[in-house]
């Protein structure tokens, strides 16, 4: 019994099969687009909301962290926006649905 045990904790949780990958594909699948789109209007709206709150709050330290935050949503949203375009030649078309207002 003891033996079994050790030999199933040896054995690693997940082998993967298959050809390993050297470098990640230069194509975007249509899944991957809109996966990234999603990611765009995660950020956006996170931007957004951080943006709201650091100009609601009377408290000097958690605006200056939460405008903080807000760039670094900002710098991801522009990342993954960069990586479309390299890749589709294009900007999404509509990365997020509520987005209202344009970024400054």
């Amino acid at each position: 019994m003891q033996q079994q045990q050790s030999q199933q904790q040896q054995q690693p949780l997940y082998t993967p099969k298959g050809p390993q990958m050297s470098e990640t594909p230069a194509v975007i699948t249509s899944k991957d687009l809109l996966y990234l789109t999603d990611m765009m209007s995660w950020n956006l709206m996170a931007l957004k909301k951080a943006h709201f709150y650091a100009g609601q709050c009377h408290i000097q330290e958690i605006s200056q962290a939460l405008e903080k935050a807000c760039q670094m949503h900002e710098r991801h949203y522009k990342q993954i926006l960069d990586h479309m375009q390299k890749h589709t030649g294009q900007p999404p078309q509509n990365p997020s649905k509520n987005q209202g207002q344009q970024m400054q």
